[in-house]
C-alpha cells in the first residue's frame, strides 16, 4: 500500500477502533483494507466471507470513521478482493492530514473497565493514585509485566482520568517506537527543537514498552535527558516494561537507577476468578447477551496466559458460533479452543503444585526435599526450574504462591519461567523433560 494511502488508512482504522465494540472490530472490521481512493471516496476491500455482513451491517460504521477521520466530503465503498480502480489519483492529492500520527489515547482503557484482582491490585491502586496526584504520589512510576496483562491499560486509564479530571493538565502517550521514529525524523531533518518540546513540554508523559530502547544507543541518550528534564522540573512519568528494571541489564546504571528511583509495581497473569470476570465485563460491554456463564467459564478456566489471550479467545469463540449459526456453548467453546489450547482440552482437573514437584523428583531420579532446598547444583537446579515452569502453566496459582511452595520468592519463580520458555524453543533437553512430565502429569490426575 503506498504510504498516503497507509496514514489515510490508519487514521480510518483509529477511528473505527475507537467507535466500535471489541467483537466487532477484530471479527468484522480488522481484517478491512483500504485498496484504493478516488477523490473524496475510499474504496474498502472485504474479504469474501464477510463482505455481505459489512455492507448490510457495518458500512454507516465505517462512513461514519471516514468522515470523522477525513472531513463530512468524505465516502466509502465496500469493495471485492479482485476490486481494482480504472484510475486513481497519484497527484494533487490534497492532504487533510499531516503523515505523523501521534499515539493517542483509546477512551476505552479506563479504571472503571480495569478488572482488579490479587495480581494486579497494587499497580491498579498505584495508578489511580498517580491519576489523581501527577508528580505527587509516585514519580516515576514504573510497571511490569508479561504481555497482555494491563500494564497498557492502566497506562491509557492513567492519560484518560488526568485528561477529565486534571484541570487542563497536559498529557503525552507513546510506544517507546513512536519516540524512537520521532527522533529520528527530527535528527535526520536537524532539527531536534520541536520534538523535544513535544516530549518534554507535557506534565504527565506516558511511555509503554521501555524494553525497547535496548538496542537504540542514540535514542537511550535521548530518552536519558527526556526523563531527567521531566523528573527535575516535577513531571510525571509513567512507564511500562516486561521486566523490572533491575533486570535491564543492556541499559546503563544510571537509566536503571531512574527507572526504579519511584514505585515499581508488577502485573500478574489472572486467577480463574478475575478470568471469569473479565470475560463477564467484556461481553457485557460488546453486548453478547447471549453467551452463556457456562460457556464463559470454560473459556477461563482453559485459557490462562494472559487478559489479552483471555478477550482473544472469547472472540474466537463467538465468530466460530456466529459464522456457523450455532449457539456458543461450553462444548463448542471446548472445540475451538482445543485447537488453540491443545493443553486446555483435556477435562482431567489441573495437576496440583503438590503433584508438579513430586512428579519432577521422580522424573529427574531426585528427592522432593532437594527441590525445596538451596541446592544450586545444575541438575538439580533444572530440575527445579522445570517443575516451577510447569506450576506456572499448568495450575492457577499466583507467582508468589508458587514460589512460597518452592520457598523461593515471585522473582525466581518468573525468571525460572522464562529461562525454561526460552530454552524449550532451541534445546531438546528441555523439550523432552517438560513433555515427558506432562504426560506423567496427565496419568496422574486421571487416576
Amino acid at each position: 500500500m503506498p504510504e498516503e494511502l497507509e496514514t489515510t488508512w490508519n487514521l480510518v482504522r483509529r477511528e473505527l477502533r475507537q467507535d466500535a465494540p471489541d467483537f466487532t472490530f477484530h471479527i468484522w472490521l480488522e481484517p478491512l483494507e483500504l485498496a484504493g481512493r478516488r477523490g473524496d471516496t475510499l474504496y474498502v476491500c472485504a474479504p469474501d466471507h464477510i463482505r455481505t455482513w459489512v455492507r448490510e451491517r457495518h458500512q454507516e460504521l465505517v462512513r461514519r470513521a471516514v468522515k470523522r477521520a477525513l472531513g463530512p466530503a468524505a465516502e466509502v465503498e465496500v469493495v471485492a478482493e479482485d476490486w481494482s480502480p480504472e484510475q486513481l489519483p497519484t497527484e494533487g492529492e490534497p492532504e487533510r492530514r499531516g503523515a505523523s500520527i501521534p499515539e493517542a489515547l483509546n477512551p476505552k482503557y479506563t479504571f472503571e473497565q480495569f478488572v482488579i484482582g490479587d495480581g494486579n491490585r497494587l499497580a491498579h491502586a498505584a495508578a489511580l493514585a498517580v491519576a489523581e496526584q501527577p508528580g505527587q504520589a509516585y514519580n516515576p512510576f514504573f510497571i511490569y509485566g508479561e504481555p497482555g496483562l494491563g500494564k497498557t491499560h492502566l497506562l491509557h486509564a492513567i492519560g484518560n482520568y488526568v485528561q477529565a479530571y486534571g484541570n487542563g493538565l497536559r498529557v503525552r502517550y507513546s510506544t517507546i517506537e513512536d519516540f524512537t521514529a520521532e527522533f529520528v525524523r527530527a535528527t535526520r531533518g536537524r532539527d531536534t527543537t520541536a520534538f523535544r518540546e513535544r516530549f518534554r513540554d507535557p506534565d504527565v508523559l506516558l511511555i509503554d514498552d521501555v524494553q525497547f530502547l535496548a538496542d537504540k544507543m542514540r535514542t537511550k541518550e535521548e530518552f536519558f535527558h527526556t526523563f531527567n528534564a521531566l523528573y527535575e522540573s516535577g513531571r510525571q512519568l509513567v512507564l511500562t516494561s516486561d521486566r523490572p528494571p533491575a533486570d535491564h541489564d543492556e541499559f546503563e546504571s544510571r537509566l536503571r537507577e531512574r527507572f526504579a528511583s519511584g514505585l515499581v509495581a508488577d502485573v500478574q497473569p489472572p486467577e480463574l476468578d478475575v478470568r471469569l470476570a473479565i470475560l463477564r465485563k467484556r461481553a457485557r460491554l460488546d453486548a453478547l447477551n447471549s453467551v452463556p456463564e457456562e460457556t464463559l467459564f470454560e473459556i477461563a478456566r482453559s485459557v490462562t496466559a494472559s487478559v489479552r489471550a483471555l478477550e482473544g479467545a472469547l472472540i474466537r469463540v463467538i465468530a466460530y458460533a456466529s459464522l456457523r449459526g450455532e449457539s456458543a456453548t461450553p462444548d463448542l467453546a471446548s472445540k475451538v479452543l482445543a485447537t488453540l489450547y491443545p493443553c486446555a482440552a483435556s477435562a482431567a482437573p489441573k495437576p496440583t503444585v503438590d503433584a508438579i514437584q513430586a512428579a519432577a523428583a521422580e522424573e529427574f531420579g531426585l528427592d522432593t526435599r532437594a527441590l525445596l532446598a538451596h541446592d544450586r547444583r545444575p541438575n538439580i537446579a533444572f530440575a527445579r526450574q522445570v517443575a516451577m515452569y510447569l506450576a506456572r502453566e499448568l495450575t492457577d496459582e499466583t507467582l508468589p504462591a508458587i514460589g512460597r511452595r518452592f520457598g523461593r520468592n515471585h522473582a525466581t519463580v518468573l525468571h525460572a519461567h522464562r529461562k525454561i520458555a526460552e530454552e524449550l524453543q532451541s534445546d531438546d533437553k528441555a523439550r523432552s523433560a517438560v513433555d515427558n512430565l506432562r504426560r506423567r502429569l496427565r496419568g496422574e490426575a486421571s487416576l
